[in-house]
């Protein structure tokens, strides 16, 4: 059967001229191939914009060749060897010269606008590769009709009389961008009509079209291997995305997209997820254990003060992060299957956010930063939506444009949009100040803002949509990856109640934002005791069998920070803790022999006693042992050693220093209460 050209997958990076080898198929096959191949080419339609006449004549050439092929299929005359090999490098060349027309077609017009001498160079250079084939190939042997040799003769004569062409009005219009973006480089501000004037020649006419523009721009920078022609393609992103908030602005049907929710109605592969923040990974990086996480959640985690790998609990022999690139292609294949937006993060520094030598990218990005908030600050309430929106998508790009957002003075404009009773600018609002927060220099202005950490907290209480809730649980996360905002935030019992209502009643989203949150606040002992307060404990049990990875990991850090009252509340947990230790997955399953082991050696015997009862218990715990994770086995064996003195009669359990903890429970009017007694004193919890 012939060769489909459709058998060829979708590129990401187009192949280089090495990719395309002799297909090694018998004659027949061959020549079927070849016609499948000349007639995809012959239906292509020519090039709208630059090098029409190239992509032209390549089609026309290719109908030609195509009546040619019919011809020598029906006189089925292969045997010379002489044709056969001409023919297989036909075949090759015709693979190179689709693949030249479909990414001239579907990729970036500002890319091959600056790159047009040497695409054409390409198709010139195609053409004689074709022509000389033509040339060579044992025409008078082959058996062709009168009229379909002479055909042929007309196009080698095409092929060999084939010359360099450049389009003045092409070269002009290249000249007029490059020298735009030599400008921007002096801080100049490019002329308004003269941008319109480019984008309308180049056929850019609107945001949707920017946006397209943007996005195969960004592609583009994967098909270069030289720093300079990266660099080139960072200086046309900020110029495009200048001109579509300068030209254009957003559009309505930008205000569907939103931050997680698109993403967490699907099932993620597990393998895409970060075993920390379980969110689908946008920059994955293995660490020293070689474990795999998000660059934001790992960093954030070291940056903590931690040392050792989450998932394992070993101490980090370094903290290099590497980045897992197979895999984050794998992720952004996936995302482009689902229709996912997915984002390059500023921290790949092969990526398309690597901006920081290229004057050009930096001072187009200040500008559009600029013309925004300045927007902003003038706009009515009809406009108002649509400038934050554009502040949104700009402050998600990179750590430059939410500098320079900050920069510029948006956050005040910004806070007035908190509180506001339309649902979409809400969450434009919180959201933005999210995106803007990443950037580590913004976490103290958001601190220090008139307005802006209260209206969030607001948002968070009381925000008009699950998904403005879930984006301002995010925006107290960012901030508190410092520590003295993570304990000023802990102190704010609308912080607290807020996370934990989310955590509860949110869309798994939003449960996700809350729980994190609630995780890394827990880091702070004194915040331990609000989150206790408050009702934490009560929360993962209603979370243990929807999220219980998220549930059990905060009970784990509860439990082992909150002494003796957290344990005592958490004790009715301990039969549903065993069952996780059952039936959960590998890291569920660590955070619940973790937390046991803490709950047993210092809850004291009726503990101890409580998980006892659970029928096949050791079981579990031996299957544990051999086979979860490294830390998972040392807590088993530590919980199994705790199980085999209680069962002995030994009166230490292990860990206790001396106290212990007696567990009363009671239902009096149907609420139920515990007393706790210890040798540090009486603690009653309702």
């Amino acid at each position: 059967m012939a060769v489909s050209p459709h058998s060829f997958p979708p590129r990401k990076r187009r192949p280089s001229a090495a990719a395309f080898v002799s297909p090694k198929l018998s004659a027949p096959i061959l020549l079927e191939s070849l016609l499948s191949l000349s007639q995809e080419i012959s239906t292509m339609k020519p090039l709208q914009f630059l090098l029409n006449r190239y992509s032209n004549s390549m089609i026309r050439k290719s109908r030609l060749l195509e009546i040619f092929l019919q011809d020598l299929r029906r006189n089925q005359i292969l045997s010379l060897p002489s044709a056969s090999l001409c023919l297989e490098e036909m075949y090759i060349v015709l693979q190179r010269i689709k693949t030249l027309i479909e990414d001239c077609s579907s990729g970036s017009k500002m890319w091959l606008l600056t790159q047009n001498e040497s695409i054409a160079n390409h198709f010139h250079e195609l053409t004689l590769d074709l022509s000389t084939l033509l040339d060579i190939f044992p025409v008078k042997d082959a058996g062709l009709t009168e009229d379909v040799e002479e055909l042929f003769y007309l196009l080698r004569n095409h092929c060999s009389e084939s010359t360099v062409f450049l389009d003045p009005r092409d070269e002009t219009l290249r000249f007029r961008v490059l020298k735009m973006i030599d400008r921007i480089k002096d801080e100049i501000v490019p002329d308004y009509s003269e941008l319109s004037e480019i984008f309308s020649m180049i056929d850019i006419r609107d945001s949707s079209s920017c946006r397209e523009e943007i996005e195969n721009l960004e592609d583009e920078i994967q098909n270069q291997t030289d720093e300079k022609s990266r660099s080139d393609v960072i200086a046309l992103i900020g110029l495009v995305r200048y001109a579509k908030c300068v030209l254009y602005g957003a559009s309505t049907a930008e205000y569907s997209f939103r931050r997680k929710d698109s993403i967490s109605d699907l099932a993620i592969p597990a393998d895409f997820r970060c075993p920390i923040s379980l969110d689908l990974m946008q920059d994955p990086v293995v660490v020293a254990t070689g474990h795999t996480y998000d660059r934001a959640a790992i960093m954030l985690w070291i940056e903590s003060g931690h040392n050792t790998c989450p998932k394992t609990g070993q101490t980090l022999a370094h903290t290099n992060l590497i980045p897992n690139r197979a895999l984050k292609n794998l992720i952004a294949m996936w995302c482009r299957q689902e229709r996912i937006p997915f984002d390059v993060t500023e921290s790949n520094k092969e990526g398309v956010n690597d901006v920081t030598l290229n004057k050009a990218a930096l001072e187009a990005m200040r500008m559009t930063a600029t013309f925004l908030v300045n927007k902003l600050a003038t706009s009515v309430d009809s406009s108002v939506n649509d400038v934050v929106y554009e502040l949104r998508v700009l402050a998600k790009t990179d750590s430059g444009s939410r500098g320079y957002i900050a920069q510029a003075g948006a956050l005040p404009l910004l806070v007035r949009y908190l509180n506001s009773d339309n649902p979409i600018l809400q969450v434009n609002a919180v959201t933005t100040v999210l995106n803007l927060s990443i950037f580590e220099a913004n976490k103290s202005l958001i601190m220090e803002t008139d307005g802006a950490l209260i209206g969030v907290i607001e948002v968070l209480r009381s925000g008009a949509t699950w998904e403005a809730k879930g984006n301002a649980a995010a925006t107290i996360f960012s901030l508190s990856s410092i520590h003295s905002y993570r304990r000023r935030l802990g102190r704010k019992t609308r912080v607290i109640r807020g996370l934990l209502d989310l955590a509860k009643d949110g869309p798994i989203s939003s449960k996700r934002d809350a729980l994190v949150t609630i995780l890394t606040l827990a880091g702070d002992r004194e915040t331990v005791g609000r989150l206790i307060e408050g009702g934490v404990m009560e929360t993962v049990s209603h979370l243990m069998n929807s999220l219980p990875e998220e549930a059990v990991t905060i009970l784990e850090v509860v439990v082992r920070k909150g002494g003796f009252v957290a344990i005592a509340s958490g004790f009715y947990l301990i039969k549903k803790l065993g069952v996780v230790l059952r039936e959960g997955s590998d890291r569920a399953r660590e955070s619940a022999a973790a937390a046991l082991v803490t709950m047993c050696r210092q809850g004291g015997s009726e503990m101890v006693t409580e998980l006892a009862s659970m029928a096949g218990i050791e079981r579990v715990i031996w299957e544990l042992m051999g086979s979860g994770t490294m830390r998972g086995r040392r807590k088993a064996a530590s919980l199994l050693r705790i199980l085999r003195r209680w069962a002995a009669g030994l009166d230490a359990i292990g860990g206790g220093g001396g106290d212990s903890i007696t567990v009363t429970s009671s239902r009096i009017g149907g609420d139920s209460t515990t007393i706790v007694n210890s040798s540090r004193g009486a603690v009653v919890h309702s």
